[in-house]
């Protein structure tokens, strides 16, 4: 069964007219998704928003856009939240398998990715399934879709990378891994990727589909996030939060963030300050502030919250009326013509049928 289901009662306490700058959403093992309000002009205060029984699973993976707050779990089903009248909009039931990532596009589409080997693409006005896609031979493991919303990457447990033409709703092209890759994330601006393996960072750039660096840490990786285009932010199985530069592949600061491994990083900019958000497996919830022209000093922790869960996934909803913003969903113009060049290029070196990219539609369409 597919689409929406009835929807539940509110999940908040503090109601639709509650004002909110943002929201610190964290899932856990227990399979409860925690709600902290946050005001930066009240000294980054968390306050208690709401403690949601969301699955009868633990929680695997969450999203945000503007409006809904998605959640995906061990019990395959994704449940949706309407932020904005603070109740439960749904749920989606199109996949057969634990629910291991999840990505909006804008606030029109959201792609979901499974155990099953399916990728989804979601309408996000009608909650419609626009097009399921059989990605992988077996999991799907991450997935990340490019500023300019044309092209996504996939890994699994195929050991494939896998490009997805986006506008047509089909395979681009696919590259041949030694190992199972379970991370991949685009930069901001859409020029590189990168492709993690175990504890293993491949940076490619775009314009030449080729690994420019790699980047190797002690512990195994579980989460990585771009705090610039060039800066990147590792956590591991272990307490400590990285930083490094793509380019040159050097470390550029590393801090101690928790008593236990680090499950996930979030980052985003408000008002010229840089935030980097940390969950961990310790329960904690914390948020740093970090300088990018001292980028050597140790990140101010700016607060922190006890969930006293063991937390597996975080995201951050940001209220766009206010002058808080992500990485940009919009692509430049040198990242539209990375992206041709860069089919263009991987059509010769794996020796597929060049496909037509349509730039002028910058919103995702499946056919």
């Amino acid at each position: 069964m597919e689409g929406p289901q009835a929807s539940p009662p509110s999940v908040g306490e503090g109601g639709p007219g509650s004002r909110r700058e943002m929201e610190l959403v964290g899932g856990c093992y227990e399979q409860i998704l925690f709600g902290f309000a946050v005001r930066p002009e009240e000294n980054w205060t968390p306050i208690p928003d709401f403690t949601h029984h969301a699955h009868t699973a633990s929680l695997s993976a969450v999203a945000v856009n503007n409006r809904y707050v998605v959640t995906g779990s061990r019990d395959e089903t994704i449940q949706i939240y309407d932020m904005k009248k603070k109740i439960e909009h749904g749920a989606l039931l199109h996949h057969n398998g634990t629910i291991t990532c999840l990505e909006f596009y804008g606030n029109a589409h959201l792609l979901s990715g499974a155990e099953d080997g399916l990728i989804c693409i979601w309408d996000t006005k009608k909650w419609e399934c626009l097009k399921s896609i059989k990605a992988h031979k077996g999991h799907v493991t991450s997935l990340s879709i490019h500023p300019s919303g044309k092209l996504a990457l996939s890994v699994g447990t195929d050991k494939t990378l896998r490009t997805w033409n986006l506008v047509e709703g089909r395979s681009a092209f696919i590259k041949n891994l030694k190992q199972n890759a379970h991370i991949v994330k685009w930069s901001p601006s859409g020029e590189k990727y990168v492709v993690v393996v175990t504890n293993k960072v491949d940076v490619y750039k775009l314009e030449t589909a080729s690994v420019s660096g790699a980047i190797t840490t002690e512990k195994r990786i579980s989460s990585v996030r771009f705090i610039t285009d060039s800066v990147l932010a590792i956590a591991g199985d272990d307490e400590v939060i990285r930083l490094y530069d793509c380019d040159s592949q050097k470390c550029l600061c590393e801090f101690k963030a928790h008593e236990n491994r680090i499950k996930d990083i979030y980052s985003f900019e408000k008002q010229g300050l840089q935030v980097i958000v940390t969950a961990s497996s310790d329960g904690y919830i914390k948020l740093w502030s970090l300088e990018l022209d001292k980028i050597q000093d140790r990140p101010s922790l700016l607060c922190e919250v006890n969930t006293k869960a063991r937390l597996t996934c975080l995201a951050v909803w940001l209220d766009r009326t206010s002058e808080t913003k992500e990485n940009p969903d919009n692509a430049t113009t040198s990242s539209y013509d990375a992206v041709h060049v860069s089919l263009n290029l991987l059509g010769q070196i794996f020796k597929i049928k060049r496909m037509q990219f349509c730039v002028p539609n910058r919103s995702l369409a499946c056919q």
